[in-house]
């Protein structure tokens, strides 16, 4: 019997990892801990992070950059110390993860909406090019949602975001990478 899914498997497996009564709690106190580039977002909603442990009275929770050369991993990592601890976990150990690379696709649903809301073009809002090479030529525009808009440059307020302006309302605005 074919099944139809309704959600991508990797979000799936989140959300069951994430839902493991013993580290449940954990999970939704490191919702606190926000992308300092982007602060309506937390690090769930990114998507960057991948995991959450107790090993005895030691707490590892391991997180995965954007792009490797991410300047925000070291505050992230302080925050989710600084969340942890704040609740009453003295030994917390940050892990990052490099393997497997961090996609576009991790970010939640509600991560998606809450960059639109916030002006930023969620990775998901693309159109391909003619050639079908280029997927971020037309961002639609979070702020009219026309997507007749183009790219300025490849780079926006992050490496991980490029620059894109609309050409109806004339608003720049992010667009989050899609990798």
């Amino acid at each position: 019997m074919n099944e139809i899914s309704l959600m991508p498997e990797e979000q799936y497996r989140r959300l069951q990892q994430r839902n493991v009564a013993e580290v449940k709690e954990l999970w939704d106190l490191l919702d606190q801990v926000k992308d300092p580039e982007v602060p309506v977002l937390s690090i769930w909603d990114l998507g960057i992070l991948r995991d959450v442990e107790r090993d005895g009275d030691r707490i590892v929770v391991t997180i995965t950059p954007t792009y490797s050369g991410c300047p925000a991993m070291n505050t992230i990592a302080d925050d989710v110390v600084a969340a942890l601890k704040a609740s009453g976990y003295d030994d917390v150990a940050v892990n990052t993860r490099l393997s497997p690379a961090w996609s576009s696709e991790w970010m939640s649903p509600a991560g998606r909406r809450k960059l639109r809301n916030y002006g930023i073009a969620p990775p998901e809002d693309a159109d391909l090019d003619d050639d079908g090479l280029t997927p971020d030529a037309h961002a639609q525009c979070p702020h009219c949602g026309s997507r007749n808009t183009r790219r300025i440059s490849e780079f926006g307020s992050t490496a991980c975001k490029a620059l894109f302006q609309c050409n109806d309302c004339n608003e720049p605005f992010d667009y989050f990478k899609k990798i």
